[in-house]
Formats: C-alpha cells, sequence, structure tokens
C-alpha cells in the first residue's frame, strides 16, 4: 500500500507527500466536492453535482490505516478517503 510520509494541511489545501517523492495538494473544496462517502457517491450517480461551499475548511484529520477520514467546516464527516483515492485526485 502506497501510503504518504506527511500529510498536514495548511491555508485551505491538503499536502501529501508521497515516499517516491511525489506531492500531492489538494484544496479543501476540491475535497470535500469528492467526498467518498455513500450518500455523495450516490448523488453523483444520480447526476446531481453539489458543489462545495467556497469557505469550505477541514477541521481535523483522522487517520484509519487505509486511508484518512476528513471532518469539514460544514459538519460532513463522513467519508474515509483511501489513499489511493487521494492519489488519484491530483
Amino acid at each position: 500500500m502506497n501510503v504518504p510520509s506527511a500529510l498536514r494541511s495548511a491555508a485551505d489545501q491538503l499536502c501529501l507527500e508521497w515516499p517516491d517523492g511525489h506531492v500531492t495538494e489538494l484544496s479543501h473544496i476540491r475535497l470535500r466536492a469528492a467526498c467518498p462517502c455513500s450518500q455523495c457517491r450516490a448523488a453523483r450517480l444520480q447526476g446531481r453535482i453539489d458543489t462545495a461551499p467556497s469557505e469550505v475548511r477541514l477541521q481535523a484529520i483522522n487517520p484509519q490505516g487505509y486511508g484518512v477520514q476528513l471532518v469539514f467546516s460544514d459538519g460532513h464527516d463522513r467519508g474515509i478517503y483511501p489513499w489511493s483515492y487521494l492519489r488519484g485526485l491530483a
């Protein structure tokens, strides 16, 4: 499994540094809009593309082994983002 060697949130971006030297920077808004929870995924499959509020920010980062749970300022905390999913969002 490809797990980042460093993970940090600064300003409005989540930065992941990977063992191969690759750096992934993802905006909090992009992460919220790409939430992989079942509710958000179902909405995207039904063609409902909800945009995240422009002021949404990460409030907490909770490692879960195979990925990370992200808690957002709009109260959403249901998605666990697998490491491979985060790398693919770049």
